[in-house]
């Protein structure tokens, strides 16, 4: 993360300090190498999301069920909506990363990066938030079944209202 806010602050200052200069100093590959460093933060953040059970839900209504009956939920959910998404997700990509390879894929820009190194990524993203899926199922099953014997599985605390 800090790679990405050095780089996009670099940018903006050498940016400004072209325009007061008249000399253009920054390039596409510096824009472009930003944007790729977001883009690993967010694909890698699927699966980091998950393990640490932060992602949206409905919490006003989630964080008040037993332990049981969220670890019920989260199962039926991961199975009806993350898991066919995260197949199907590692399943386009595949080709589109194969081709973009195969064509030795640039950007349209002028000294920008090369395009299938950062669209590697998406299925390998896709492949990591599989792995934390089933892991999460694994957990969830053994929480389902009452033996949660050394799982870890997160306390949810209501959302703090403002009224």
């Amino acid at each position: 993360m800090i790679p990405t806010l050095v780089l996009g602050v670099g940018n903006v200052i050498l940016r400004y300090t072209g325009q007061i200069i008249g000399v253009r100093l920054t390039n596409n590959g510096l824009i472009e190498a930003q944007w790729y460093l977001y883009s690993l933060i967010f694909l890698f953040g699927f699966a980091y999301v998950l393990k640490n059970q932060i992602n949206v839900r409905v919490d006003f209504w989630f964080a008040h069920q037993p332990k049981k009956k969220r670890a019920w939920i989260d199962f039926i959910g991961h199975h009806v909506g993350l898991l066919p998404f995260a197949i199907l997700g590692l399943w386009l990509s595949i080709p589109q990363v194969v081709t973009s390879w195969q064509l030795n894929e640039q950007s349209p820009d002028p000294s920008g990066l090369p395009r299938a190194p950062i669209k590697t990524m998406i299925p390998v993203a896709f492949a990591l938030l599989l792995m934390q899926t089933a892991a999460e199922l694994v957990k969830l099953w053994a929480i389902v079944r009452d033996h949660p014997e050394d799982i870890e599985y997160g306390e949810v605390e209501a959302p703090l209202r403002l009224e």
